[in-house]
């Protein structure tokens, strides 16, 4: 399938794959809300500040991520994770085995993995490195992994922080961190986000860029129709769009054509209709 997919691209005149649903740094959209929180997450992440980047399903969060991890000087230590249904001990042993700190025994406990992460931390920053922990699905950290993570942005010098940390995550994570409960994590947040879908117009800019990056001379196109249409059923999220932009792309491979017309964009939507209520 994947071969035949790529022929029907090349004999179209693309290099790349426009419209693949994985988080490609290479066709990051360089527009509005996009770009703010990429520029706010990379600062706070070069400054210690705790932030926050929510927002549904499919609206490109991880992508942001990715692209701020991909950017950060060689002196600043990742920690991305990825499965937050973790236990505190286990999430704290994960974040010194990113940092590529040297790992306790199996049955070391968590004031050992505490002191082992503090002096990583604390060496590192002598050296001039920096710290970031980045936390995605973050709404499905359970309280005691928040408190965790709330202590190690305690870290810091008479300076500066020594750790940022970035929870990722769904809506339900900025309903978690709205709760009494939470006062204490929530205070030391400095940025907080919340990506919304993409407008008309945005959709539009969004597949035209990705249409740009990949084709060889620029001459596939969308029309104004098509666009409006997509932007309208999808409800402007990208992980949408890229789905339903594939559909259409391969529909005019079909039709021998090289632009996608309103009819192709409905009869893409129409596959997902039944997923997207």
């Amino acid at each position: 399938m994947q071969t035949t997919l790529a022929a029907c691209y090349e004999a179209l005149g693309f290099e790349n794959v426009p419209f693949s649903i994985t988080p490609d740094t290479a066709l990051f959209y360089p527009g509005g809300q996009h770009v703010s929180a990429y520029n706010q997450l990379y600062h706070a992440c070069m400054n210690g500040t705790m932030s926050v980047l929510s927002g549904e399903i499919g609206l490109g969060k991880t992508l942001i991520v990715r692209c701020v991890i991909r950017s950060l000087p060689a002196q600043v230590r990742v920690a991305y994770l990825f499965n937050p249904l973790m236990g505190f001990v286990d999430l704290l042993r994960e974040i010194l085995s990113e940092f590529g700190g040297e790992l306790p025994a199996p049955q070391a406990g968590l004031a050992v993995l505490h002191k082992s992460l503090v002096n990583l931390v604390l060496a590192g920053a002598g050296r001039g490195e920096r710290f970031v922990v980045i936390v995605d699905e973050a709404h499905r950290l359970n309280s005691e992994a928040l408190e965790v993570l709330r202590l190690l942005s305690n870290l810091e010098t008479e300076r500066a922080k020594l750790i940022s940390l970035v929870l990722v995550g769904q809506p339900e994570l900025d309903t978690t961190l709205n709760l009494r409960a939470m006062r204490p994590l929530r205070e030391r947040i400095g940025v907080w986000l919340r990506l919304d879908p993409l407008s008309p117009q945005e959709c539009a800019a969004y597949v035209r860029h990705r249409l740009a990056r990949t084709h060889r001379d620029g001459s596939f196109h969308f029309t104004s129709a098509a666009l409006w249409w997509l932007q309208r059923q999808t409800r402007g999220v990208p992980r949408r769009i890229n789905l339903a932009c594939e559909r259409a792309v391969l529909l005019a491979y079909t039709r021998r054509l090289r632009s996608v017309n309103w009819d192709m964009a409905r009869m893409a939507c129409k596959e997902f209709s039944k997923v997207w209520r």
